[in-house]
């Protein structure tokens, strides 16, 4: 379980369940024997030093964009070099991982190699190559007993460098359908699948959302599992033996590669046989059927290897054997079809990833992502030429057109040019210039419908102006009957003065807080109740800008005249004029005069104010907040919104690490730093 920020709601039930972990009473202390406490702090003191706290910015696609937020989760160093293993879900799709030691020291880490199918990542610690770190040492997992002590050691919550004792409870764990007749794959966070090569060991030792990735230790120090998930009192971890078998392939190749035949398999118990496994389903157009394997078909064994499944928890063994098979190598299939036995040959393919890559073409709208074969499978696709789109972002070009597009469709050609993948569709689309019009053919079902797309940008966000209307320069509130009575004029009809705004004509004038008008030039006020708020503004913007009026006004009970100039009214948010940052995707806009008046701030107070902070953008991620008064950007003033356009073209253009803003919130100064993945967001 990676933590993420909902998680937080939670982090006080975590404090509590921690302390009654660890806060034993000083009885049952001493009940602990002796030896067993000794073999704890002897497992902990060798696997320790080389648990990380991991710290990631990952990005995930919604509303037809790449949005980003923070997350996190737990690791352990296992080479001198400072290689890290963790899970996929924790690492998987993250722009930016940072590693913090148990020393309290943080690296940055770059991604080796991802693996979904097993739901392990293998990060690389950036530091000097000659540097050498602690590490924990992998036990052998197939020696694990049920009743086993083992430590689970992480950052549950992230509260970092945690352990928990518990004991092994099943050592071959597989999870099944209700009915028991399906081996039941897990999705991760980012739609990968995981679960048909891993047989789980579950266990009880406390594991919480942050412990994902985090080592389960065995009393002699070695790691012989991985957690992934728990709750409620119940764990499960990734076999140690299972997790070399990733590491020492990425250490060797830098990838993962394993072998595929393309069918799916049932134990075979429920025939009543003790040998082979039963074939479920076969893909489309793989090795196995193009060697003619078929549904109903019982594998013996393959290049004289025995493939024999009786209970679901020996299927994993079957595709692990499978996944061990050389890509490109020819193999020997013996099978039973209607009892009778056959041998068959097949070329061994790669094994793909459950779900293709997915990207963003912002200019388009749209998000879209490779097809898989086993995408083509899950969404009954004719095939797996074009690229799936799985979101479209309103406003925007692939929205506006007609027919849009929707969530679902499958691009197939922009401008005549095919795009069967990612890479073809950003050319094709990179093609078709701004402002121009791309013709897109796409699938929707069953139907082959084309549509025009307008590649204009949005429409700037700005907003039209207004003509220039009379003002009084003040803030009122009606005199009902109640107010009058307490304020001891109960015979007055108007409204009470409640605020004077700075440098205007009515402060000029000698308008002051708490005097109440009761007539403009001659004209006696009759509002009493609270529906008659709009009477004064109505009679004033009846007037002229420029005109002089004569204001009726009771002070300290005493009527007395005012002459005011009307001045116009100052311009307000809606007007002004506003600027859209898609990089980091936020949106300001120039300060008014009513924004100094209100918050008080210096008549010449210059800035940008954020208007809006796109959620999941790197604004947004960065802890930019609407509202914020942006004073400077890496160091250069910005004193509007023209400022503002020459100083983020000058960071697209040098692409800082980190951009540094100083802004004005909450009556306080303040800094945020921007810290975006140019590469993700440039070409």
């Amino acid at each position: 379980m990676r933590f993420n920020t909902h998680w937080r709601l939670l982090l006080i039930v975590a404090i509590l369940l921690m302390a009654g972990c660890f806060c034993f009473p000083a009885d049952v202390q001493r009940a602990y024997p002796d030896a067993l406490r000794r073999d704890i702090e002897r497992a902990r003191d060798r696997v320790y030093p080389a648990v990380v706290n991991i710290m990631v910015v990952t990005r995930y696609f919604a509303e037809g964009r790449a949005q980003r937020a923070p997350a996190g989760g737990s690791g352990f160093i296992v080479t001198p070099q400072g290689h890290v293993l963790t899970n996929y879900h924790v690492a998987g799709n993250s722009t930016r991982i940072t590693c913090s030691l148990t020393t309290g020291e943080t690296l940055e880490a770059t991604v080796v190699a991802h693996d979904p199918l097993t739901d392990l990542s293998i990060l690389k610690l950036r530091a000097d190559p000659k540097r050498r770190f602690p590490y924990a040492p992998l036990g052998n997992s197939d020696t694990l007993k049920v009743g086993d002590y083992v430590l689970a050691m992480g950052n549950p919550m992230m509260l970092s460098s945690s352990a928990t004792l518990g004991i092994v409870s099943n050592t071959r764990r597989v999870f099944t359908d209700f009915t028991q007749t399906e081996l039941e794959e897990m999705e991760l966070d980012e739609g990968e699948s995981t679960g048909l090569l891993t047989r789980w060991i579950q266990h009880d030792a406390l594991i919480l959302p942050g412990n994902s990735g985090g080592p389960l230790v065995n009393l002699r120090g070695e790691v012989v599992g991985i957690n992934e998930l728990g709750g409620s009192g119940i764990g499960f971890a990734i076999p140690s033996n299972l997790a070399r078998q990733v590491l020492q392939q990425v250490l060797k190749t830098g990838r993962i590669r394993r072998g595929w035949l393309g069918v799916n398999v049932l134990p075979v118990e429920k025939l009543g046989r003790k040998t082979g496994v039963l074939v479920s389903f076969v893909f489309p157009d793989s090795p196995a059927q193009k060697a003619g394997i078929q549904p109903g078909d019982i594998i013996l064994s393959i290049d004289g290897s025995p493939t024999d499944a009786r209970f679901f928890e020996q299927i994993p063994l079957f595709y692990q054997k499978m996944a061990l098979l050389p890509v490109g190598k020819r193999v020997t299939i013996r099978l039973l079809r209607a009892g009778k036995e056959r041998r068959v040959a097949a070329v061994v393919a790669q094994w793909e990833r459950s779900r293709g890559d997915e990207e963003e073409f912002r200019e388009a709208g749209i998000t879209a992502q490779n097809i898989t074969r086993a995408m083509v499978v899950a969404r009954n696709l004719a095939t797996a030429q074009g690229v799936l789109v799985t979101g479209v972002r309103p406003g925007y070009p692939c929205d506006n057109a007609r027919p849009n597009l929707k969530r679902g469709d499958v691009i197939t050609s922009v401008n005549g040019k095919p795009t069967p993948n990612l890479s073809a569709l950003r050319q094709a689309l990179n093609a078709a210039k701004s402002g121009s019009e791309a013709v897109v053919y796409f699938r929707r079902g069953e139907e082959h419908l084309v549509t025009v797309v307008d590649m204009s940008p949005p429409p700037p966000d700005t907003m039209g102006g207004e003509l220039a209307k009379p003002w009084l320069g003040v803030k009122t509130q009606v005199v009902t009957p109640q107010i009058a009575k307490a304020v001891g004029v109960e015979k007055a009809r108007g409204f009470r003065i409640t605020e004077v705004y700075p440098w205007t004509e009515a402060g000029k004038a000698g308008l002051r807080t708490g005097d109440i008008i009761l007539a403009v030039n001659d004209t006696e006020l009759e509002a009493s109740r609270p529906q008659d708020v709009d009477e004064l503004r109505r009679i004033i913007e009846d007037l002229s800008v420029g005109e002089k009026v004569d204001l009726t006004i009771l002070r300290a009970g005493k009527p007395q005249k005012v002459t005011v100039t009307l001045e116009e009214t100052p311009a307000s948010g809606e007007t002004a004029r506003r600027v859209r940052q898609k990089e980091f995707e936020f949106i300001v806009r120039d300060v008014t005069p009513m924004d100094r008046m209100e918050n008080r701030w210096s008549r010449d107070q210059k800035g940008v104010l954020v208007v809006e902070c796109t959620m999941g953008g790197w604004a947004n991620l960065a802890g930019l907040r609407p509202d914020d008064l942006i004073l400077s950007i890496n160091g250069v003033p910005v004193a509007d919104t023209y400022a503002f356009e020459q100083v983020m073209a000058r960071v697209v253009r040098e692409r800082p690490k980190v951009t540094r803003i100083f802004l004005r919130r909450d009556g306080r100064t303040h800094f945020v730093f921007i810290e975006p993945d140019w590469a993700k967001l440039l070409p």
